[in-house]
């Protein structure tokens, strides 16, 4: 190792302690400008935290329900195997699957002779399916039942149902019933109408059987033997992959003109508090950030003014114009560091305070506090930044302090 290379160590090394021991020894001088800092970067810190938190929690509630998800088609069309295959194939599709015309969704469920439910919702599914994961159909000759419709019927899983479906067949009112399993209940948060998930195969022989066609589903029902295996199909239930690819996938929809309903609202909202917030944080963080230069460059300018005897006997022990603006950006590094971690503490205490306060005060609230790491890294580095560029400010009038001035007093 070069002389001169541990010439500069032995130099850094004295630099630190001596901004170490001045900013000991000045320790009145140096809490009023840590507390300069804390008092704007733990109030940032709880700012931004209740801002990350409430527009996360609130994306958060969106992404978990499934819901949110769904692009419904309006009326009745004729969708095509083809059409099916070209839309599982799209990148923002999660799950579809054919369903029949709304009026062939409709059937009354009966569990024993005193619990019945009339025009409950019949829905098609599959593995995967959004709403019921990960639920999912063992058997054919099965159901999944939403909680609201299992409490009207009694029921449990492993129980019994009875899926009544009627029709007018030959100047007739006929009936069918077909028996059902009770595999899962669904609970009310993720389907909170009555409804009953059944197989693809069974809502078509429902639609079969309405239609006046012969279907497995009811075997006991006479009707038209159907010629043709089905080619088409009324509707869909569609979900996509992420809220952002709700609105991608129901514009290409819309260019195969079919009209489509989304949640498009609900997930606009949450996309305009989270531009309203960064707004209002904005604002608030320039204001602060602003403020707290203007009050350090100050504090580190008087400080400079106050010191220039010191800073006048460090040239004339040989410090150089670089050297004194290291004393001055070191000791800068110092506090800032010191006032960022002060203020970590107090962001943990504020922090646990509003978010065990709103969650006793308000049920199932989005306003949660909370930041991840990388956000306390790059706050860290923006307060370590910011403190060496005024650092920086003031050193520029340090380093035309004289030699000479120390000598004045003598």
């Amino acid at each position: 190792m070069s002389m001169q290379a541990i010439s500069f160590g032995k130099k850094i090394r004295l630099l630190s302690q001596l901004a170490w021991r001045d900013l000991r020894y000045d320790r009145n001088v140096s809490f009023c400008i840590i507390a300069s800092l804390i008092a704007v970067i733990a109030p940032l810190l709880l700012l931004f935290s209740l801002k990350y938190g409430v527009v996360s929690q609130l994306r958060a509630q969106l992404m978990n329900d499934p819901r949110h998800l769904e692009i419904k088609i309006v009326g009745n069309l004729n969708l095509s195997s083809e059409w099916f295959a070209w839309l599982q194939q799209q990148p923002e599709t999660q799950f579809v699957i054919p369903l029949t015309r709304s009026l062939n969704t409709i059937v009354d469920l009966r569990s024993d002779t005193r619990h019945f439910v009339s025009d409950v919702e019949l829905l098609p599914t599959a593995p995967n399916d959004p709403i019921l994961a990960p639920l999912q159909l063992q058997q054919k000759k099965a159901v999944v039942l939403t909680a609201l419709a299992a409490e009207k019927l009694q029921v449990r899983s492993g129980d019994k149902i009875t899926l009544l479906a009627t029709r007018n067949y030959a100047g007739l009112t006929e009936k069918g019933h077909l028996e059902l399993i009770v595999e899962n209940i669904l609970p009310e948060t993720r389907f909170s109408r009555p409804a009953a998930f059944v197989d693809l195969e069974t809502l078509v022989g429902i639609e079969d059987f309405r239609d006046g066609f012969q279907t497995d589903v009811f075997p006991a029902m006479s009707g038209q033997v159907r010629e043709q295996a089905r080619e088409t199909f009324a509707r869909a239930r569609i979900y996509a992959k992420q809220l952002d690819d709700v609105a991608l996938l129901a514009l290409k929809l819309r260019a195969k003109n079919i009209d489509t309903r989304t949640e498009a609202k609900a997930i606009e909202n949450v996309k305009a508090i989270d531009a309203v917030l960064n707004v209002i944080f904005l604002v608030i963080a320039v204001t602060s950030i602003m403020g707290c230069i203007l009050s350090l460059v100050g504090a580190f300018l008087a400080n400079i003014d106050r010191k220039r005897k010191e800073i006048a006997v460090l040239r004339l022990l040989g410090f150089q114009s670089i050297g004194v603006m290291g004393f001055l950006i070191l000791q800068a590094v110092i506090l800032s560091s010191v006032a960022f971690l002060m203020s970590y503490l107090f962001f943990v205490v504020g922090s646990q305070l509003f978010n065990h306060i709103l969650t006793n005060n308000l049920a199932d609230t989005p306003f949660i506090s909370h930041l991840q790491p990388l956000h306390l890294v790059f706050a860290f580095m923006i307060a370590f930044i910011l403190s060496a560029i005024v650092a920086a400010i003031g050193a520029i009038r340090a380093i035309r302090i004289q030699p000479a001035e120390s000598l004045r007093d003598v």
